[in-house]
């Protein structure tokens, strides 16, 4: 069953993450258009990164952000020690989860069905904070409602920024306007709302009129709150995930 055949969907993951979600939608007998929107950096100063490795042994608690954040800091950490057998890990998304499985860790923290930093919050482990000491490893301009809230529980917290989000630079913009013009693109899919300005702009307003009327796919609220402040005129918000994003996708081509 090809439940996307023939249906062009525009990904915008950075360059280096997004080769699951267009073998999803590959697979699905779609036809994945590489568009990435965001780049990700090394921090502007990792001198923080580097201070945490050293004393990991004195957090009850590491939080990562984001795929980007684990990948980042873990790379750090095992070029520098080992991990702490006694330090546990938690993370706000499945992706974020399953990237420090790959790294070894086990028995992760994380929220089931809704992921962001609200779904963290309510689990049972995150309740009583009182003394503990826990780091959060995150990209930079992140939110602050998770720190601050450890903060209000009693937790002595460490936020270490190890990544830094920018807009890409050498797109072929001129392509993705041709595909357009041409009837080739029928989806897109946005998975953060910086990904989602970055596009706006990187388009042009030729591009954007086109982006305007194209259906937009993405796996949280606030994703989309941003598409309808741009003009966006059909925004489909699905479950989490690549697998969520591809089941929006297929649910919608049924209609």
């Amino acid at each position: 069953m090809m439940p996307l055949k023939g249906v062009g969907v525009v990904v915008t993951r950075p360059a280096h993450q997004a080769g699951h979600l267009a073998e999803l939608i590959e697979r699905a007998g779609g036809r994945a258009i590489r568009f990435p929107t965001l780049e990700i950096f090394d921090a502007q100063d990792m001198i923080p990164l580097s201070g945490a490795i050293d004393r990991l042994e004195q957090f009850d608690l590491a939080i990562f952000i984001s795929p980007n954040a684990v990948n980042k800091a873990m790379n750090q950490i095992r070029a520098k020690r080992t991990w702490p057998l006694g330090l546990r890990c938690a993370a706000v998304g499945k992706g974020s989860a399953k990237a420090l499985e790959r790294f070894g860790c086990e028995d992760v923290i994380v929220p089931q069905g809704r992921f962001d930093s609200e779904a963290l919050l309510a689990l049972p482990e995150l309740q009583d904070m009182a003394g503990k000491r826990v780091v959060i490893f995150r990209g930079e301009g992140g939110r602050e409602l998770l720190g601050a809230e450890l903060i209000q529980r009693g937790a002595e917290l460490a936020m270490v920024e190890c990544y830094r989000r920018g807009k890409p630079v050498g797109g072929d913009v001129g392509l993705l306007l041709k595909q357009w013009v041409r009837g080739e693109i029928d989806a897109i899919t946005v998975t953060s709302g910086e990904s989602m300005r970055n596009l706006f702009d990187l388009v042009g307003k030729l591009g954007q009129q086109w982006l305007k009327k194209t259906p937009v796919f993405v796996f949280h609220e606030n994703i989309a709150e941003v598409a309808r402040e741009l003009g966006v005129e059909q925004v489909y918000v699905t479950p989490a995930g690549d697998e969520g994003l591809l089941s929006g996708l297929i649910e919608w081509r049924k209609k």
